[in-house]
């Protein structure tokens, strides 16, 4: 495959990709930015990319990796060192300052108590489908009809919708 025709194929992912990135970074121009850079990466290493895998699921780790690391680097830059008696780190970025690592690891442990929950046809199919597998690749996979993939997916998400009510109505996510 010529370097033209792979990047017509990630362009195709290109809604997709910034979706997620909003969901990531929580700002327009941000978003942006993550997606040129994955488009970038995803260019520069294109001989990396194995035809015949997830495109979409490499793309996305892709763009997970890049949020990562910028987020790592900013953190860092906007660190300095206090130079009282005692050293201490202190950030100086007070976007991260409200960011609670504790309500964050309890989500977490929540979202992943959730999930293994389901019983087991619905939960392998559910993070088949999380992970990036189009519909089609899971029910190939697990050698079941598209529309049983599609059923199990949606019963999957609705029983984890009534597990994480109390997490939809805290932060305001819940249909009114």
């Amino acid at each position: 495959m010529n370097t033209s025709q792979f990047g017509t194929q990630i362009q195709q992912h290109h809604q997709i990709l910034h979706n997620y990135a909003l969901q990531l970074t929580h700002n327009m121009d941000d978003a942006n930015d993550l997606v040129q850079e994955t488009f970038l990466k995803a260019m520069r290493y294109a001989d990396k990319f194995k035809k015949g895998t997830n495109l979409k699921g490499w793309l996305y780790t892709i763009m997970r990796n890049s949020f990562i690391n910028n987020y790592r680097r900013l953190t860092k830059r906007n660190s300095f060192m206090d130079t009282q008696e005692e050293q201490y780190i202190i950030d100086s970025a007070v976007q991260f300052n409200t960011y609670n690592d504790g309500e964050v690891k309890f989500i977490r442990q929540d979202l992943s108590d959730a999930i293994d929950s389901l019983p087991d046809d619905l939960r392998i199919t559910f993070e088949l489908n999380a992970a990036g597998f189009k519909y089609h690749e899971i029910a190939d996979k697990l050698n079941i009809p598209i529309g049983t993939v599609k059923t199990r997916i949606f019963v999957a998400r609705r029983k984890l919708r009534v597990e994480l009510q109390d997490y939809a109505k805290h932060y305001g996510l819940q249909a009114s």
